[in-house]
Formats: C-alpha cells, structure tokens, sequence
C-alpha cells in the first residue's frame, strides 16, 4: 500500500482476525493505531514492531499462533517455510566470541556476515544494531540476545542471514534481574514480514531448555547447524 497504513478490514485481514476484532483491540490501546477523521488507522512500519514485541512476550502456543498467521500472509506466493538452520552457514558461526561489550559483540558478528559475503556494509548494520539496542534491549532471560536492526537493511546484505556466537563467560547486555548474555543471534532479513517469521520460528526454538545443553555440546559449526535442523523438524 502506497499510504503504508492498514484500515481496520485490511489489518484484520492481516491479523487473520475479524475487524469488530481489531476494532476492540485499538479501542483498548492494546494494538498500535490512530483516528483519522473518526476512523482507525494502522500503520503497517507500527504493526511490525507491535508484532515484534509480541513474539518476544509469547510463549509456545502463542508462537505458533503467530508463525501460522505470518505463513498464511504467504498463500499463494512462492515462499519458502522459513528454515533457521537454513539461514546459518559454517562460517557464520563462531565460537567463541572475543568481545566482552555489546559494541563489540555486535561488530565482531557483523564483520563475521562481511567476511562470510553477506554483508556490504558491516558500519552501518553494526550502528542499527546498536541502536536497536540502545532502544530496548534484545536480550532475554534465558542468556540470549537476538540481535537486528529496528528496520531491515536489504540495501547492504546479499541475502537473509543468521549468524550465531556464543561466548564462554556471559556478557552484561541488558536483560532484566542483570542476567548474562552468552549466546547471541544476529537476524538479517529482506523485508520486515521475513524477519518476523524467522523471528518466530527461532524464538520456538530457543524456548527449549535442551537447546542449551546441546548447543554447548556441539563440537563445530556443522554439529550446530545439524542440532538446530534436528530441533526444527520437531517443531
């Protein structure tokens, strides 16, 4: 849409909800929108990051609610099912990270993504990033931080990628009650509904407590990424 705003039949379209839906969920504040000239109005750049947010709030029912709505957005086009131990290559994984701030976390799996050909611009990612985090941080309880821009960048990236690194001690980053970050996800993606669906998919798979112990009993890059396959195919 040329306007980048949803009305209340086309966001409950979107949502796959009804509009009296949609409806009550903005009289309640509990969806992101405006009136204009007594009508609700949505903007779509608003409901990517309410999504955002609401995936990181969710758990494993509410995650596949959500995964299900963002592929059913992709009937009829040819897409593939987003795959996160797709999106991982062997030179995108490193551990372990050297960096013992969130600045240079941040730039040492950016220059990770530069070296690996999938990132042009390793400065600009690296400062959108930062920013995102500045903003609010991407760090969760469970000592993952799951790094991206506030927007996608597809101007610099050759395609979306992952790259993953896990540090041996923790890193201050952020997260609530001063919990340390130790294994951390940088997510590049091509356009905002992508990078919600790989946000959703990844965030299934690091709520399971098994996902640690297996991750930090993988011997190299390509033990990860077939771990992380396993995972997906039990989702």
């Amino acid at each position: 849409m040329a306007s980048q705003d949803f009305d209340i039949d086309q966001l409950a379209a979107y949502l796959h909800l009804t509009p009296p839906q949609v409806e009550k969920l903005a009289n309640r504040g509990n969806v992101p929108g405006r009136k204009v000239g007594g009508a609700w109005r949505f903007s779509q750049a608003d409901i990517h990051h309410w999504l955002e947010d609401k995936i990181g709030l969710s758990d494993e029912a509410e995650l596949v609610q959500v995964e299900s709505v963002l592929d059913r957005q992709s009937v009829g086009e040819e897409e593939e099912v987003v795959s996160i131990a797709g999106m991982l290559r062997p030179e995108t994984i490193k551990t372990p990270l050297s960096g013992k701030s969130p600045r240079k976390i941040i730039v040492e799996l950016c220059d990770l993504a530069t070296e690996a050909g999938l990132l042009w611009d390793p400065e600009k990612m690296s400062e959108a990033v930062l920013a995102r985090e500045n903003m609010h941080t991407t760090a969760l309880d469970n000592g993952v931080a799951l790094l991206h821009p506030r927007r996608p960048l597809p101007d610099i990236i050759s395609e979306g990628f992952l790259c993953l690194g896990r540090t041996y001690q923790g890193v201050p980053f952020g997260g609530s009650r001063g919990i340390l970050t130790d294994v951390f996800f940088l997510i590049a993606s091509v356009d905002d509904r992508t990078h919600l669906r790989t946000l959703a998919r990844l965030s299934r798979i690091i709520g399971d407590s098994a996902f640690y112990t297996k991750l930090r009993d993988a011997a190299d890059p390509i033990t990860t990424i077939e771990m992380i396959q396993e995972f997906e195919e039990d989702l």
